[in-house]
């Protein structure tokens, strides 16, 4: 097959990219071109998604495509990230939610805009190849495209995959799934390319300090405010803070640690509470995408993430009673903290992806 393959330069995408190389594929290198300028970022001085370091990345990233044999394509996409992944970010915090900027990215980017674009500047491939730690297969049952975590479960991506559609799994390609981290790194150096397997993986979204996204007329400092609407003091502004936040609150001098237990973009307050206050019984999560099942007409036993780094729990799904067909009813088994609106809620049933949705609100 003739095989696009997402590359950012770090060891995974490489070690995905040579691994089909080997297997006789014809592969050709897409990597996004987002950076514009447009907001003032320092240079983080490591990989990050969106910053001033994109020019030196696209350089590591073009030279390693040759040293593999591969053609490579710069794909121009600023305009597009701005729109899709920038704007829903700012939004999201402005509303008082959390946003996550890599599943947005995911599906409107990596598996979208950039696939679209590119075949329309006339790359020819079959399908389209990453280097995230997840598997797929199809269910011969009803013919649905199914995404499986990775073999290594410390290193499984699937939470991040999660939005992707029927459509984009169909031609999804992730050659690592069945890899552990450790033997990538290896394979690097089999393959002399000693500075990648070393290399720093992270990537952050804007380097990890996105407080440069908002203008100061977007951080309008607001009351801190106790669960009896009691003033306790000030924040400089909602979208620095997130659900289940203690650091940065600025209330010295307490008794007690003090925790972010809601967020109020009407009255633009920040309300806090005890540890215990941070714990849900379930949530209710929208615009669900359904991987593994066409839909939910029952309840359904499962588990559930709500964050990338929180383990799978029990759970009991069920349709939202008088709601859009893409919602979902979540009740946790045992009381989950700090559920916050804007995150994503993964569902699982072992291995499998059964769907995910955008958390609405959390249960009291």
């Amino acid at each position: 097959m003739k095989i696009a393959v997402g590359m950012s330069g770090g060891v995974d995408s490489t070690v995905a990219a040579a691994l089909l190389r080997e297997e006789g594929h014809e592969v050709v290198g897409l990597t996004m071109a987002v950076w514009d300028g447009s907001v003032d970022l320092p240079d983080p001085g490591r990989p990050s998604c969106f910053g001033p370091d994109e020019p030196r990345e696209l350089e590591t990233t073009a030279e390693l495509a040759g040293r593999l044999g591969i053609p490579h394509h710069i794909v121009p996409l600023a305009a597009e990230y701005r729109e899709r992944v920038l704007e829903y970010f700012r939004r999201e915090y402005r509303a008082g939610r959390t946003p996550n900027p890599c599943l947005r990215c995911n599906r409107e980017m990596k598996f979208g805009a950039l696939l679209a674009a590119a075949r329309a500047a006339g790359v020819e491939f079959d399908r389209f190849a990453t280097g995230h730690y997840v598997r797929t297969a199809r269910d011969p049952a009803t013919g649905r495209f199914l995404l499986l975590t990775g073999v290594d479960r410390a290193k499984d991506q699937s939470y991040f995959l999660a939005r992707l559609t029927q459509e984009q799994l169909a031609v999804a390609l992730f050659p690592l799934g069945g890899w552990e981290k450790d033997r990538i790194r290896e394979k690097a150096r089999s393959l002399g390319l000693e500075e990648v397997a070393g290399r720093e993986e992270s990537r952050d979204f804007v380097g990890g300090d996105y407080s440069p996204l908002f203008p100061e007329a977007e951080s309008r400092p607001g009351p801190i405010l106790d669960r009896e609407g009691r003033l306790l003091g000030r924040h400089r502004g909602i979208v620095h803070y997130t659900i289940g936040q203690r650091k940065g609150l600025g209330l010295p001098g307490r008794s007690r640690p003090l925790y972010v237990t809601a967020i109020d973009p009407g009255r633009n307050a920040l309300i806090v509470g005890d540890k215990a206050d941070l714990l849900s019984p379930g949530l209710e999560a929208a615009e669900v995408n359904w991987i593994a099942v066409p839909g939910l007409k029952g309840p359904l036993e499962a588990e559930v993430r709500i964050r990338r780094s929180s383990p799978a729990v029990p759970v009991r799904l069920s349709p939202v009673p008088g709601g859009p067909e893409d919602s979902v009813r979540v009740e946790f088994r045992t009381p989950q903290a700090s559920v916050a609106p804007g995150q994503a809620a993964v569902f699982y049933r072992g291995d499998s992806v059964l769907g995910s949705g955008w958390i609405v609100r959390a249960f009291t």
